[in-house]
């Protein structure tokens, strides 16, 4: 299966050709794992790639539920969908993403922030909803208190597992896909920021058993970033969209006021009031006073710096735009004024000027073309 058309080959194991057929050769591996699922002798081999690991069943009201939990066996799940992902980049960029880049046209730097936040788009708006669905199912958003209760949240159903085993996935195939998509160097800095960030908290999270909580930072945190690139995205299509760019900005200071609100919410005073106080590793039990300020500690400066961020990105958009208004006004007072034509002494007859002696002008010579 070939993502891409190739016009021009390249020598094997050399670095070109990985970048030009890395899609297809992680193709060849993921098929490589299914196909041990027809063998009786792979096939447990191939299960603990693909399903989340570390189920125990229990009976409840509903009937009988599996639940899960962490381990060491969840890496070898997430390199199989670490796979999956860069799949997906590959299909998202060849059939959707290049298609509309040779209609638009755009130099190489908009080029590749328009790929930037076309991947980031598509992502953010399946993670959105796939939490939003979540929260829904799992009565989260019904009941805050539920976000604190009955901690530590050591036993997750198998979609809130599975959705933390694919956020951890991604943005772990964001660091090669930095390489595969050829980023420029001035790039680099940033991006890899922001894919620590991520990784960062989703970890924490999931390893800290806060993950109902982190369900709901996750969900606002994703909302806000959908609305940033699709914002963008217009823009390079038309650069006279910019009001998308104002929505966005009024919905990013409220989504950083309520991450913070939510998180002071349930680590700092909910978690504070459950009766499980006390560090323990075996049950998952990280609810101490050094573990709380830690996670909230963490939280607040990355909410802070990221609205440092916004700030001066206004305060230098608010200065250009001063300064383009003056240079306007500048250029606007320089021009001369124009002469005012004063009318004809003469009359029009017959559509011919004619003078006051009934003299027709001279006609003017036509120069030759």
């Amino acid at each position: 299966m070939a993502f891409r058309k190739r016009n021009k080959s390249y020598p094997f194991f050399s670095q070109e050709f990985l970048i030009q057929n890395h899609a297809d050769i992680v193709f060849c591996l993921v098929v490589f794992i299914l196909i041990g699922l027809m063998f009786e002798a792979t096939a447990k081999t191939s299960f603990l790639f693909i399903l989340p690991q570390y189920n125990t069943s229990t009976f409840t009201s509903e009937g009988e539920v599996s639940f899960y939990h962490y381990g060491w066996r969840d890496c070898v799940t997430i390199l199989f969908y670490f796979l999956i992902a860069i799949i997906l980049h590959a299909v998202v960029q060849e059939y959707v993403l290049d298609k509309v880049n040779r209609r638009l046209h755009l130099s190489k730097s908009k080029n590749t922030k328009f790929n930037e936040s076309g991947q980031l788009c598509v992502f953010h708006l399946a993670s959105s909803l796939w939490s939003l669905y979540i929260l829904i199912t799992e009565g989260y958003l019904l009941n805050l208190s539920s976000l604190w209760e009955d901690y530590p949240h050591v036993h997750l159903r198998f979609q809130v597992k599975f959705f933390y085993l694919f956020q951890l996935a991604y943005w772990l195939h964001a660091l090669p896909e930095l390489y595969f998509q050829k980023v420029r160097k001035e790039e680099m800095p940033r991006q890899l920021k922001y894919i620590s960030l991520y990784l960062l908290h989703i970890t924490v999270a999931y390893l800290l058993n806060f993950t109902r909580v982190g369900l709901v930072l996750l969900f606002l945190q994703y909302l806000s970033e959908l609305g940033f690139h699709i914002a963008r995205l217009f823009y390079f299509t038309d650069e006279n969209h910019h009001k998308l760019f104002d929505m966005w900005a009024v919905g990013f200071i409220f989504t950083r006021m309520m991450i913070l609100i939510l998180s002071v919410l349930v680590v700092g005073f909910g978690l504070a009031r459950v009766e499980n106080q006390g560090l323990d590793w075996e049950a998952g039990n990280f609810n101490t006073l050094l573990f709380r300020l830690a996670v909230l500690l963490v939280v607040c400066l990355t909410q802070a710096w990221l609205l440092w961020k916004f700030i001066r990105f206004q305060l230098r958009r608010w200065r250009e735009y001063r300064q383009e208004q003056a240079a306007r006004k500048r250029a606007v007072a320089k021009q001369p004024a124009r002469p005012v034509k004063r009318e004809s002494g003469g009359h029009h007859e017959n559509g011919v000027i004619k003078a006051e002696n009934s003299a027709s002008p001279r006609p003017k010579k036509l120069k030759a073309p």
